[in-house]
């Protein structure tokens, strides 16, 4: 029953409050009426799926469907804006989670090929299952469809999500257009932020101007954030009303399940919760047509037996609570030269950052003297008169306000952009739990890893703290992400 959250709040749920299983256990008739009392079945999907084996692994299949009212207006087709894969078994060392770009071409039982959410629009989740596993050739165990209603209203009542916005996000639909392939509106700034409801589903979604892979490393991003921050406290104290928002925006294929097939489903997930989650990369590319995503079968069979067989990578992205005492931090040697890639800019930005340093009394501006050779400043804002980089107040849960910036930089490759945030804010949920520390030209930096791949290195004075945030798809290497770290030079200096 926690599972019908993934796509905007499954994940957080099932995966973050399935250690409180043993205490809903207690009150499972209240916790099952609560969910039940407005969910709704998905109609004849039982006979697609997979029988379920009792204490083995489970592969789930979560749908979020792209319904907007200029859809229902037009009487248009309602395609899977979102397909994720979930595979839940205690026995390996991670969970697995895995997204299928919505674009990729497939052969669809009954239909000529097409892109894979064209299965949802001809035959609902029913096809849809059908599609994935011939796909994968994987069994499908269970399917969630999420209605995006529900995941504004769960991330709202879970506090919101401090999440970590890589550049700006904005689209007003400007000028007017009555074609039904308009973009959803959205408005958001740069820089680290407490995101709630409607700004984080504008924000998972967005897919204007970049591509499925960069949406599927935002969507698994926001809900890594997501997870690290919901404390199991709020979620147990609030299970009841989650439940019926959650019963109350999805459709699953347990809806009319007896009590011991949800229990067992939940029995799991308190198992797999204990694993650190792994995302599996989708080895597809852009078709030269650029209208569908493609895969080799080679790629596939590769990213199915990683899916299938997964073990837990060094560093992955949830490791909190996990860790145990951890070294002092590892000396690193300065060779004198840039990492290839990058070169000295040292003037251009300071250029950049000066007219912000004097609106920032009591936060030291710290901006890199390297950049990427590709890419460049984003140096415009989105809307006349903004301005770049953008200075803002954060605030925390106790409502105390904070100075905080972001600069932006764009990595050269589509939908790909990495910066630098630097805040008063001394302890910001996102660098809670660093993977390891390491010494670099007489600075303590603390590495977060994503499997082998550094997503964020920060350093803390006793003015604040900054930190050098890799694109959404990892694509700085871990010797440029040190390099940009290490060439942090306060204004002035």
């Amino acid at each position: 029953m926690w599972k019908r959250f993934i796509l905007g709040g499954f994940l957080v749920v099932l995966l973050v409050a399935a250690p409180t299983a043993t205490a809903i256990l207690m009150e499972v008739d209240d916790a099952i009426d609560a969910f039940r009392e407005p969910s709704v079945a998905i109609p004849d999907v039982k006979n697609v799926l997979d029988d379920v084996d009792p204490g083995g692994a489970q592969t789930i299949l979560v749908l979020g469907s792209d319904r907007r009212y200029m859809d229902i207006k037009a009487k248009n087709p309602v395609r899977s804006d979102t397909i994720i894969v979930v595979r839940l078994d205690p026995a390996k060392k991670a969970t697995a989670i895995m997204s299928i770009p919505r674009d990729l071409k497939v052969d669809i039982p009954g239909f000529a090929p097409d892109k894979i959410n064209a299965a949802y629009a001809n035959g609902g989740p029913k096809l849809t299952v059908r599609t994935v596993r011939e796909l994968l050739k994987v069994p499908i165990h269970h399917v969630v469809n999420v209605n995006f209603g529900g995941f504004q209203r769960a991330v709202n009542r879970l506090g919101c999500v401090y999440a970590d916005i890589d550049r700006r996000y904005f689209n007003d639909n400007s000028p007017p257009r009555d074609s039904p392939f308009n973009y959803a509106v959205v408005d958001l700034k740069p820089g680290y932020q407490k995101v709630c409801g409607k700004d984080a589903l504008s924000y998972v979604r967005f897919r204007h101007l970049d591509d499925d892979f960069v949406r599927a490393a935002r969507q698994q991003e926001f809900l890594r954030q997501a997870k690290e921050q919901i404390g199991l406290g709020t979620l147990f104290g609030d299970r009841e009303e989650l439940l019926r928002i959650f019963g109350r925006y999805t459709q699953t294929d347990i809806a009319e399940d007896n009590d011991a097939a949800i229990l067992r489903l939940l029995k799991l997930a308190y198992e797999s919760s204990k694993n650190p989650i792994r995302e599996v990369r989708f080895r597809g590319s852009q078709a030269p047509d650029d209208d569908f995503v493609e895969i080799t079968r080679e790629n596939l069979d590769r990213t199915v037996d990683e899916f299938l067989a997964l073990e837990a990578s060094d560093g992955p992205r949830n490791t909190k609570g996990a860790s145990a005492k951890r070294p002092g931090p590892k000396r690193i040697q300065g060779r004198g030269g840039l990492a290839p890639g990058l070169m000295n800019a040292e003037r251009e930005g300071e250029d950049h950052v000066l007219d912000m340093a004097t609106r920032l009394p009591g936060l030291p501006v710290y901006f890199p003297k390297a950049r990427l050779r590709r890419g460049a400043y984003v140096e415009r804002g989105a809307v006349p008169g903004e301005k770049v980089p953008r200075s803002y107040d954060l605030y925390d849960r106790n409502k105390n306000k904070y100075r905080a910036y972001r600069i932006v930089l764009s990595h050269g490759e589509n939908g790909q952009f990495y910066g630098v945030q630097g805040t008063t804010w001394k302890a910001p949920p996102i660098l809670d739990d660093p993977t390891d520390e390491v010494r670099m030209r007489g600075r303590t930096y603390q590495r977060y890893f994503d499997g082998n791949k550094i997503r964020l290195i920060a350093w803390k004075t006793d003015n604040g703290s900054y930190w050098v945030s890799n694109t959404l798809s990892q694509k700085l290497t871990n010797k440029q992400m040190m390099g940009i770290a290490r060439s942090l030079q306060r204004v002035g200096e």
